[in-house]
């Protein structure tokens, strides 16, 4: 059965956060390296998405968790897998193997549940976050005109971690956290790119990020614009992620209901973060802000961003079994 097809039917359940689990293993220097890697001269600690190849049986573990808790999307520990981050790391000869290994085994783990539980099929969406640098502001206040990387970079960049989540089978691709339309347009540029030299395509889901009251991303755009802007490609979903917690996420997600002819979908983080950048939101708070949005008929797709655990999955998945989807197209 086709994704397109469950959405009509239910809520599906996208996976909470990666590095949250992550940090819960008190992880060093050597966790981040192999054999390859023994005698790589920078500092590996941090850079979560590497262990994909050093550590896949954590990573593997923490996407079983996530479908034990009631997920039916698991994202690709792939946050930060462009050459343009991983250049932080002086990663970028590892940026394909990162991709195609990250895929791999959340691909491994969700063929697992599905044979389980052929009723609920479980799938795989390749995270494609907005990469260290930003193609429509400077990052000099003095030199507003300075922009830190092109568009084209970005192409090139964004099109190599596509290619190795696609061959490494991911079901459905995830432009997420976007603070800048602009590296957005990229993506979605070389993922277009990439589906016409492959032959074959795969269903494509955008998720923006608000990061203030304003309303607006970090480029400016309110909630409409951006969807505006990115609504020239055939997308699976359209959603908004991170920065906020599920309350104020709500009135942005009136805008999509009310705007978008694509399904809808939401994973905030669980709450705001605390002085010391924890959350203190616990799964039931969480579960009960998101059950407003439910209440509407806001969205096709949930889960969590930020501080957000299996725990808190769990709880969102219970409550988001008692509702129907949004209808597309009601309002749009």
């Amino acid at each position: 059965m086709q994704i397109q097809d469950i959405l009509k039917e239910r809520i599906l359940v996208l996976d909470g956060a990666m590095g949250t689990m992550i940090q819960r293993h008190k992880l060093t220097e050597q966790d981040f390296r192999n054999e390859a890697l023994k005698d790589h001269p920078h500092p590996l600690k941090g850079n979560n998405d590497l262990l994909s190849i050093t550590r896949p049986d954590i990573i593997k573990d923490i996407h079983r968790k996530y479908f034990e808790a009631g997920a039916d999307i698991a994202e690709t520990n792939t946050f930060g897998s462009t050459s343009v981050a991983q250049a932080d790391y002086h990663l970028e000869f590892l940026v394909y193997q990162i991709n195609f290994q990250a895929a791999k085994i959340a691909k491994e783990v969700a063929e697992e549940f599905t044979r389980k539980e052929p009723n609920k099929p479980r799938f795989v969406a390749g995270s494609m976050g907005p990469t260290t640098k930003l193609a429509s502001m400077s990052p000099d206040v003095n030199n507003p005109g300075y922009r830190a990387i092109t568009f084209d970079q970005l192409v090139v960049a964004f099109k190599e971690q596509a290619k190795g989540l696609m061959e490494g089978g991911v079901d459905m691709l995830l432009v997420e956290t976007i603070t800048d339309t602009l590296n957005a347009k990229a993506a979605l540029f070389a993922i277009e790119e990439l589906f016409e030299e492959l032959g074959r395509s795969v269903p494509v889901m955008v998720s923006g990020t608000i990061t203030d009251a304003s309303g607006r991303i970090l480029s400016g755009q309110t909630t409409e614009a951006f969807l505006i802007s990115v609504s020239h490609v055939p997308l699976l979903s359209i959603g908004l992620n991170c920065a906020l917690g599920a309350a104020a996420l709500r009135p942005y997600l009136q805008v999509l209901d009310e705007k978008s002819s694509f399904f809808v979908s939401a994973h905030p983080n669980a709450g705001l973060p605390n002085e010391f950048g924890q959350y203190d939101q616990t799964p039931d708070q969480m579960a009960n802000e998101i059950e407003e949005f439910l209440k509407e008929g806001l969205v096709n797709i949930v889960g969590g961003c930020c501080g957000s655990t299996p725990d808190h999955i769990r709880k969102i998945a219970e409550v988001a079994s008692k509702f129907k989807p949004r209808e597309i197209g009601v309002h749009a």
